[in-house]
């Protein structure tokens, strides 16, 4: 049962890890502007004229400054190789703009600098920078037709942008050959204007561009793949759990054929059937309720793993971490109670049905 608990609750965190990171990327004050029908910012293309329009609607936050918190931002994918190994894989990098630090707070510099502005400089996620050649502060990478030189790297907490490049959005527009932006990020004055705002984008004809929420947006980036490894979680965890509820059922079995004499025993002194059963069952409950404290014990220490997948919708990798939730405690706690019920049913009810005769006679 432990086993099995373990299996369910790791599944379930891998899900909440890969969601919260994708997420906890996103901010609730944020839109995020896309080509319409464009499910990552990958696949988007917004023209130049569509993002100054969008840059003049009312209702975008400004900075202390007073400039606009809005930032027009590319986005594409770049192959790089990991540390340690040939293997190659897609990795997000972004074109950013003066103010894209400002909208997104999760994000510090922890060492080296910000890339100048017309350089050929980048800056790199902290699982960048520890998981890929050339990420490390001072050494350079190739892509674009341009060497690019890191001479940053930041930290973005548990969010997707811990596993992108950031530079300069003009830079890299010249580098890919890309007279496009892929999105356009700008903070709310208030977030309660944000349907209005919608409408008004989404209802001009000059317009052909979706408004969403960012954190909204990030949402649905993670439900593919949460989808896909809460059915593969599932299938498994039935199969393994059927074997747990036969190993239950045949412990159970046992302790009843070893205690026939004390049911005897009990029945003589007048105990009712019913109470003969529900000592059985609640002992199986029991054995259910330890097989799942101890699997979330150990499922708990899977929250010190950082694993990288491959995000669905971008066909970059991202790297996330299990992360056990409240939720999952109950539902890993319930399903053991689940397991231990159903393997000790039946044995409770063959130890309420002995005869007193026959449990006697077997002493």
């Amino acid at each position: 049962m432990a086993l099995v608990v373990f299996v369910f609750a790791s599944i379930l965190m891998l899900s909440a890890g890969l969601k919260k990171t994708l997420v906890e990327t996103g901010s609730e004050d944020n839109v995020i502007v896309t080509r319409k029908a464009a499910n990552s910012e990958v696949q988007s293309g917004v023209e130049r004229q569509q993002a100054a329009i969008v840059e003049s609607v009312a209702g975008i936050a400004t900075g202390t400054d007073g400039a606009a918190l809005l930032a027009k931002e590319l986005v594409v994918l770049i192959s790089l190789s990991k540390r340690g190994s040939d293997k190659p894989s897609n990795v997000v990098i972004r074109g950013i703009g003066k103010t894209s630090l400002q909208l997104r707070p999760q994000v510090h510099l922890v060492e080296g600098r910000m890339p100048r502005v017309g350089a050929a400089e980048i800056m790199a996620g902290r699982s960048i920078s520890t998981r890929f050649k050339g990420g490390g502060i001072g050494e350079r990478l190739h892509f674009g037709m341009t060497d690019w030189t890191v001479v940053g790297v930041f930290d973005a907490g548990a969010t997707g942008f811990n596993s992108e490049l950031w530079g300069d959005a003009d830079q890299l527009m010249q580098a890919f050959r890309r007279p496009v932006y892929s999105s356009v990020t700008f903070r709310l004055n208030n977030t309660g204007a944000f349907q209005k705002i919608k409408e008004s984008l989404e209802g001009d004809p000059r317009l052909t561009l979706d408004v969403r929420r960012e954190t909204d947006y990030y949402r649905d980036q993670s439900e593919a793949m949460a989808k896909f490894l809460r059915i593969l979680g599932m299938s498994l965890t039935i199969i393994f759990s059927l074997g747990a509820i036969i190993g239950a059922m045949i412990t159970m079995y046992a302790a009843v054929a070893n205690r026939v004499g004390e049911i005897g025993t009990l029945r003589a002194l007048g105990f009712p059937r019913n109470s003969i059963m529900t000592a059985f069952l609640m002992e199986a409950l029991l054995l259910g309720l330890v097989g799942g404290v101890s699997g979330l014990f150990f499922a708990s220490f899977m929250q010190l793993i950082t694993i990288s997948t491959m995000n669905w919708q971008t066909f970059s990798e991202l790297a996330f971490s299990f992360t056990l939730t409240w939720e999952i405690v109950v539902q890993s706690i319930i399903f053991a109670l689940i397991m231990g019920f159903v393997g000790g049913v039946i044995p409770a009810i063959r130890a309420g049905r002995l005869k007193i005769v026959d449990a006697l006679r077997e002493t």
